[in-house]
């Protein structure tokens, strides 16, 4: 299993479209991804599960991914932070 923190860094947070790309993303591998934020656990191939975080600007959230892909899975999500959802 790969377990990562992640920060939301876009001024927006996780809107529709930061939900799109994160489950788009998620959903080209087998491993199985999730988000938490505090004590909510949301799929992270699901947009809608991911929208309910309401993950504002600087919110932390915890990144799991455990399957076959789950190195190329994390850095591929992890990416998707790091660019700011190419926001900005």
């Amino acid at each position: 299993m790969v377990e990562r923190i992640v920060t939301v860094r876009n001024r927006a947070g996780i809107h529709a479209r930061p939900a799109a790309l994160i489950a788009q993303t998620a959903n080209r591998f087998k491993s199985e991804i999730s988000l938490d934020k505090d004590s909510a656990t949301v799929n992270a191939k699901s947009i809608m599960g991911v929208i309910t975080l309401a993950a504002a600007y600087n919110t932390t959230l915890t990144l799991r991914v455990e399957g076959t892909d789950e190195s190329e899975a994390a850095e591929a999500v992890l990416a998707l932070f790091e660019s700011k959802f190419e926001e900005e």
